[in-house]
């Protein structure tokens, strides 16, 4: 798969000059329509037998993320007035309360919940965390948790994710990298991830979706197929995932060379599912039951390095997978 980011989007100039006026628009639009659609919406919505009036909620839940992040937007251009544009704890407190927030918006229009188990082994850092990737919603899912301990997250994200305005110019104040959708493992992308961890302390933690694609059944089919047909012997490690996809260990491998004396913790979760698809987002509003959220943490110690690390993470990964499918 290739970027989004092609041509003058490339430029954050041209980018920002774009995205920034038609957030904000939308915005706009939708506040000063709302006494005219939402009941609308909720008619249509009522006619049609849908008590929990999906159609609804999805417009409130566009009103409340264009609102965040022109407010987001704005809350950066005043840090950048004020002469304060590398100044990153106050970044990454706009960043925290940007995604809370959102959390919020989300909890209140898309009946979004967490039970999350295994919090305290988030703090402290250094850490590297791999978290499986379900759905549009779940890269929230790293920044909230780890602001609820007082951590600062590096994320390593999709470059097409720079469409959004506030990650787009938080996340590019902030020690995040973006890559491109399929990169693979080339020394130039590893020796960036490797220096994402450069300065990492107490209160730090990188962040990659190890999986490299927000994971479906059909994904997951294909990726097992390609290992079947390249790597028979991993193949036979990795066959029975049956929620998770297979990792792309060079990156996370790269993380951990660039931060010595890092942990490595595991971030799973199952409740987001429905929410895979956007086109598909709206009628599986609200959600019926918690996102659960388990949380492991392996001390570095026990993290083998250079050729035994890739199996041995495919082994802990099948493992996650089990404790998904059968939650202990």
């Amino acid at each position: 798969m290739t970027s989004a980011l092609r041509g003058p989007l490339r430029n954050p100039h041209v980018r920002r000059a774009v995205t920034v006026p038609a957030v904000a628009a939308c915005a706009g639009a939708l506040a000063g329509s709302v006494g005219t659609w939402l009941p609308l919406a909720a008619g249509f919505d009522l006619r049609r037998g849908r008590g929990q009036v999906p159609t609804a909620r999805a417009l409130s839940l566009a009103l409340g993320w264009s609102t965040l992040e022109t407010v987001g937007v704005a809350a950066s251009a005043a840090l950048w007035a004020a002469g304060r544009s590398e100044d990153a704890d106050l970044h990454f407190a706009l960043q925290r309360w940007w995604a809370g927030r959102i959390v919020d918006v989300l909890g209140r229009t898309a009946g979004l919940a967490f039970d999350v188990d295994g919090i305290e082994a988030l703090e402290p850092g250094p850490l590297v965390m791999c978290a499986r990737h379900a759905s549009l919603a779940d890269a929230l899912i790293p920044v909230w948790l780890l602001g609820r301990v007082g951590m600062r997250p590096r994320y390593v994200l999709k470059d097409d994710l720079q469409l959004d305005p506030c990650l787009d110019i938080v996340g590019n104040r902030l020690p995040n990298h973006f890559v491109d959708r399929d990169p693979g493992n080339s020394p130039e992308e590893l020796t960036k991830l490797e220096g994402l961890g450069c300065g990492m302390g107490p209160r730090d933690a990188s962040i990659i979706f190890p999986e490299g694609m927000v994971v479906t059944d059909h994904s997951r089919s294909r990726a097992l197929d390609r290992i079947a047909v390249r790597d028979p012997k991993r193949f036979q490690r990795v066959r029975g995932l049956r929620t998770l996809a297979p990792v792309r260990p060079g990156g996370t491998a790269a993380l951990l060379r660039g931060v010595p004396d890092a942990d490595l913790v595991f971030v799973t979760h199952t409740g987001l599912e429905s929410l895979q698809v956007l086109a598909d987002a709206a009628r599986a509003m609200p959600l019926e039951q918690p996102v659960r959220i388990r949380i492991v943490r392996v001390p570095r110690g026990q993290v083998p390095e250079g050729d035994d690390f890739a199996p041995w993470l495919d082994d802990q990964w099948s493992l996650r997978d089990r404790e998904l499918v059968q939650p202990v």
